[in-house]
């Protein structure tokens, strides 16, 4: 028994000799410890300044004013963490070596740079045998991987600042004003994560977990799941990545309001037109490689109501993303890309201030172009663009500098067939053209979209080159230069009986049915000209010339006739002029021109004569008679010149 108290008694003794012991263990040698056991692991010189304090319960714990850990020697911009202040609570056995095992963490103001030099290296690769604290080899034995003997039971950090730079690029991304809550209580086991951000003042949330920790750190592939929250929506990833990085797995998008996403992430308020993602939902299987590709396999997108299926290859190392992509498409709605003009509210949104007519004013931003380089190959069932509906459409479009040119290798529209290419330029300035082939297009349905004329219906080919500049509708369509062909076979003018009207000037109503018509014209500062149209009619062969103007919307053009046929008297010829605005215009008789056409011949008989009485009283008021051959003017003129040199020699006699 005796021996058992002198037991109980030495425990006794031991402990509080130990127990003293930690009592008198100051502080700096505590933040000694722990810097050197940081500065160990992770191959980087650790420094902690100010004032050091200790506490020992609830937990055995440290903490320091600022902190630093040291950037690559390759760097030039400061440390690569640096802390206002730091505490830290450890199981009280890393004092006496072995795994570090933190039970506490706070930061107050981290900044942390992650730098990428322009020959690949990295500065965040820690934790390397045969690495100095600076980050550079200091030997020649080859790089080996060094587990880090950590764990982190929970991490607060509070107003932390990230900084990513590239020196390859020149980019540089700066996150501020960050809040971080990290809990990894077992070095391989999984960590779990929340961070907010406030770029913009509007909190954005990122929160997931990432498996087995201790292999990612050492640069194997492991799960990972992370979710973006912030005004407008959500995007998430879930799946596996790598530190290289490294990413594969399913991406998800649920966007009400991509812009306002963008900008609470600090990325700007851009501007996206209707139709390209204002809003966004889908999802896609993703890979990214070492070298900065991005796979997109099994795509499904929805931009608002626009849907879009595919796959795309994206490479990101690049001054701007260059994509290559083969997209498929039901309907795609893209009117609001064109300006097309708002029915909603009755107003007359985007259209001639207070008159609801006109091409819209809506300024078009075009700065879409400049996003990306690249090719996409596009299918779509159909396309609304506003006043133009197309069907089945099968196009390439090749993206460079703001620039795109779009392929039209099938182009079905107004029940006929389009072939040619369409270029949108927006390097200086927005600007559109192209050079089209159009073979069967229905002229009724076409005329009624682009220029609200439903008067005409006939099969027509032809061909056109156009150009356009502005930056809306009503600039592009008023600026709008080129020329081009348009040929039909048999058709209909509904409305009014060209034939009748132009034989007897009777205006009321009917239709007139021609059996072909041709025109070619040019375009010049948004009106279209035409000289030599021909229309041939039942009873009447009918040519044509004039103005359409395709920026103000209204027309001035003269049909006129040149033969009449199946009569038995030669009969009227009245030239038929339309005149206004392309929704109403006016059809009238031109007497003005009729009496040109129709008593031509009877006013060169009058003419004729009035010149033959003229010459006659001229001639014997005179007393001149012309020779053979001679016209009554040279008779005039020979005598005159005789009297003049009869009256000189009169001055010398």
């Amino acid at each position: 028994m005796r021996w058992v108290f002198r037991l109980i008694g030495l425990v006794i003794v031991v402990a509080v000799i130990v127990v003293g012991g930690l009592l008198l263990l100051p502080g700096d040698r505590i933040a000694r410890i722990a810097a050197e056991q940081i500065s160990k692991a992770t191959g980087r010189q650790v420094t902690m300044q100010g004032e050091t304090r200790i506490s020992f319960y609830p937990i055995l714990g440290v903490s320091t004013g600022a902190v630093e850990v040291a950037n690559a020697d390759w760097s030039d911009a400061g440390p690569m963490l640096r802390a206002d202040s730091f505490k830290i609570g450890v199981e009280p056995k890393a004092l006496f070596g072995g795994d570090i095992r933190i039970t506490g963490l706070e930061a107050v103001g981290p900044e942390i740079r992650l730098e990428r030099a322009r020959d690949g290296r990295v500065n965040w690769e820690l934790g390397v045998e045969g690495v100095a604290p600076s980050g550079q080899s200091n030997s020649t034995a080859p790089a080996t991987s060094n587990r880090l003997a950590l764990t982190l039971d929970r991490a607060l950090i509070t107003e932390a600042s990230l900084i990513y730079t590239d020196h390859g690029s020149g980019e540089v991304w700066e996150f501020r004003n960050m809040d971080l809550d990290v809990r990894w209580p077992d070095y391989d086991g999984t960590a779990t994560f929340e961070a907010v951000l406030r770029q913009t003042g509007d909190p954005v949330t990122i929160s997931g977990h990432l498996d087995r920790v201790g292999q990612f750190i050492d640069g194997a592939v492991t799960g990972v799941a992370a979710t973006v929250r912030g005004p407008g929506g959500s995007i998430g990833f879930r799946g596996r990545a790598a530190v290289q990085p490294q990413l594969d797995g399913l991406l998800e998008i649920d966007l009400a309001n991509t812009r306002a996403f963008l900008k609470a992430l600090g990325l700007g308020a851009m501007e996206l037109p209707q139709g390209f993602g204002q809003s966004v939902k889908g999802s896609a299987q993703v890979t990214l490689t070492q070298d900065m590709r991005l796979s997109l396999r099994e795509m499904v997108l929805g931009l608002d109501g626009n849907s879009l299926s595919g796959a795309a290859d994206i490479v990101l190392s690049g001054d701007v993303p260059r994509i290559n992509a083969q997209l498929n498409a039901g309907a795609l709605d893209l009117s609001k890309l064109a300006g097309a003009d708002s029915n909603e509210g009755g107003g007359s949104a985007g259209g001639d201030a207070g008159t609801g007519s006109g091409w819209s004013r809506t300024p078009i931003d075009a700065s879409v172009l400049g996003l990306a380089n690249g090719e996409v190959a596009l299918v779509a069932d159909s396309i609304d663009l506003g006043d133009l509906k197309l069907g089945k459409t099968r196009t390439l479009m090749t993206l460079e500098a703001s620039r795109a040119v779009f392929e039209l290798r099938e182009l079905r529209a107004y029940d006929g067939l389009v072939t040619g290419e369409f270029v949108a330029n927006n390097r200086a300035g927005l600007s559109v053209g192209g050079t089209m082939n159009v073979n069967g297009i229905n002229l009724v349905t076409f005329l009624r979209d682009a220029m609200d004329i439903s008067r005409f219906s006939a099969s027509a080919d032809g061909n056109l080159t156009f150009l356009g500049t502005g930056q809306s509708m009503h600039a592009i369509m008023n600026s709008l230069s080129g020329n081009g062909a348009l040929r039909t076979g048999r058709g209909v003018i509904s409305g009014f009986d060209l034939d009748r009207l132009m034989r007897s000037g009777d205006l009321t109503g009917g239709t007139t049915v021609f059996d072909e018509m041709s025109a070619s014209f040019t375009m010049d500062k948004g009106n279209l000209y035409n000289q030599d149209l021909v229309m041939n009619l039942p009873l009447a062969k009918a040519t044509g010339r004039g103005r359409v103007g395709l920026g103000a919307r209204d027309i001035d053009y003269l049909f006129t006739p040149v033969l009449l046929e199946g009569e038995t008297r030669h009969g009227l010829a009245i030239p038929v002029r339309i005149r206004g605005p392309w929704s109403n215009p006016r059809i009238t008789p031109d007497l003005e021109k009729a009496l040109d056409v129709n008593l031509k011949e009877e006013r060169e008989k009058l003419e004729d004569k009035a010149e033959r009485e003229l010459n006659r009283a001229v001639e014997k008021k005179l007393n001149v008679i012309p020779q053979e051959g001679q016209s009554t003017e040279d008779a005039i003129r020979d005598k005159l010149e005789e009297r003049a040199r009869r009256s000189l020699r009169k001055l010398f006699d």
